[in-house]
């Protein structure tokens, strides 16, 4: 009898899994979705405000403000990401410091 019991759980588990398997179009948009999301935030975040600052050749104060500028656009993109992430706290803290520090680099 356990036998039986145990093939009309198996049963009932394939039915629930034949209404979400992985393969249909509503997942797989999402999946796609999700990803592109990701690839396009990396690539937004690719160049470090060093980099830029050198790749336009800046020096002085023109390069002082500019990393000024893009620590402070850094901070605002990041503090909106730990929102979106639901941080609070220490977490929020150091989600934010670490993603400031890598937006601006060295």
């Amino acid at each position: 009898m356990p036998l039986a019991l145990g093939c009309a759980q198996v049963e009932a588990r394939r039915a629930t899994l034949a209404n979400h398997q992985p393969g249909t179009p509503a997942m797989t948009k999402t999946l796609i979705a999700a990803l592109a999301l990701t690839c396009l935030s990396t690539f937004a975040q690719a160049q470090s405000c060093a980099v830029q600052a050198g790749d336009k050749k800046l020096a002085g104060a023109a390069k002082t403000s500019f990393l000024t500028k893009c620590e402070k656009d850094a901070g605002a993109a990041c503090d909106k990401q730990a929102a979106d992430k639901k941080l609070f706290g220490a977490a929020k803290t150091s989600f934010t410091k670490k993603c400031v520090t890598d937006a601006v680099g060295t």
